[in-house]
């Protein structure tokens, strides 16, 4: 069956706000974390809940080479 709901653009405004809230980078926000710790999760498995969803979200943005949306997004809601 084909998705048909509509993307959420507020998940990539809390992308560039949301600071990561435990771990070895606790406090960076999550767009800033490095690609070889979303790479770990990805490997080893998403968190449950909203984070995993931002952070398999970030993931893919990072894997599409799509870093310059969330630059935009950062600069517009500081």
């Amino acid at each position: 069956m084909l998705n048909t709901q509509a993307p959420n653009p507020a998940i990539l405004v809390e992308l560039v706000k949301m600071k990561m809230p435990f771990g070895k980078y606790q406090g960076t926000i999550l767009y800033k974390l490095p690609v070889s710790y979303l790479e770990w999760f990805q490997r080893k498995g998403f968190p449950e809940g909203k984070l995993g969803v931002q952070l398999a979200t970030l993931y893919e943005i990072r894997l599409n080479g799509l870093d310059d949306i969330l630059k935009t997004i950062a600069e517009k809601y500081p």
